[in-house]
């Protein structure tokens, strides 16, 4: 997916929440590359850092959706409000700044994706979080006499018998499914 976007530099932060919803929505695309003119000119990208606050906003927007910035020189007056951001960091090569279009003071950024991602499927599985019964799971681990398990063993053993009735307790109550490769790059649990 390649989407453009132009964020003006004056927007209100209530527009900039919805752009952040959107681009955390494209993140979740097999592969993408977003372009555009965002107006962040006080970001330093080599140290990950900005002054303003909406700026830091914006940076956090771009870490939460494990999206990589590819371009490495200013593309206006010594700063680099122009951007491409991937959430493949083997998608988007050869970038190049080119002279500036027509009257335009941004400079042109010309780059290659470079392939399309192939779908591989794993065979890996992962708790499904979102179909499990915590009711049950919660009622199964209520249910293990503690005191008389535990009397008299030592810490090791007594950790051994709970790490099994909780193991039984999670097969009973959460579902296993094959790991997405959708997501790679984004850890299983979070949304």
């Amino acid at each position: 997916m390649v989407e453009v976007c132009y964020r003006p530099p004056d927007q209100e932060d209530r527009a900039d929440e919805a752009l952040y919803r959107q681009i955390g929505a494209a993140s979740h695309s097999q592969a993408l590359v977003l372009v555009g003119d965002f107006n962040h000119p006080d970001i330093c990208w080599k140290d990950n850092t900005a002054g303003h606050k909406q700026s830091r906003r914006f940076l956090e927007c771009i870490d939460s959706n494990f999206l990589l910035q590819v371009i490495e020189e200013p593309t206006r007056r010594g700063a680099m409000p122009d951007l491409v951001l991937t959430n493949k960091e083997e998608l988007v090569g050869n970038v190049k700044l080119k002279s500036s279009l027509g009257c335009s003071d941004h400079e042109m950024v010309e780059f290659r994706i470079l392939r399309a991602v192939r779908r591989v499927h794993s065979r890996l599985t992962t708790l499904d979080f979102r179909r499990a019964d915590f009711g049950l799971f919660r009622d199964l681990l209520g249910r293990v006499p503690r005191d008389k398990a535990l009397e008299r063993t030592e810490t090791q053993e007594s950790w051994l018998i709970f790490k099994d009735q909780l193991f039984q307790a999670q097969e009973r109550c959460i579902p296993a499914k094959r790991k997405s490769d959708r997501n790679t790059r984004r850890p299983a649990w979070m949304n």
